[in-house]
């Protein structure tokens, strides 16, 4: 396993508070960039004016950084493209959604 894909594993373990979904199921986890232990996460959130923005950023952030190989975090919050959960959340989040 990359250690990108490392990384992924477990930053997409962190959950929405509000909506008890995985980051990863609802697929706020736009990408993930390594290079040489440097690593930049491009998320989103479900609307850009989210209150728990800064809290899952850290959130992100410090998961990241307990991977081993990790050394620095970025973590960016894009909003292009927008959320869309019809369209980027797993079967499992879409199921809890109501979405069908």
């Amino acid at each position: 396993m990359s250690l990108k894909d490392k990384i992924m594993a477990e930053v997409g373990k962190v959950m929405d508070p509000e909506l008890m979904l995985s980051l990863k199921d609802l697929g706020l986890i736009y990408g993930i960039e390594e290079k040489e232990g440097k690593v930049t996460i491009k998320m989103t959130l479900t609307t850009p004016a989210c209150p728990l923005g800064p809290m899952l950023k850290h959130q992100v952030k410090q998961t990241a950084l307990k991977v081993e190989g990790v050394k620095e975090v970025d973590v960016q919050f894009v909003f292009s493209p927008p959320w869309n959960p019809r369209t980027m959340a797993s079967p499992k989040a879409k199921l809890a959604l109501g979405i069908f």
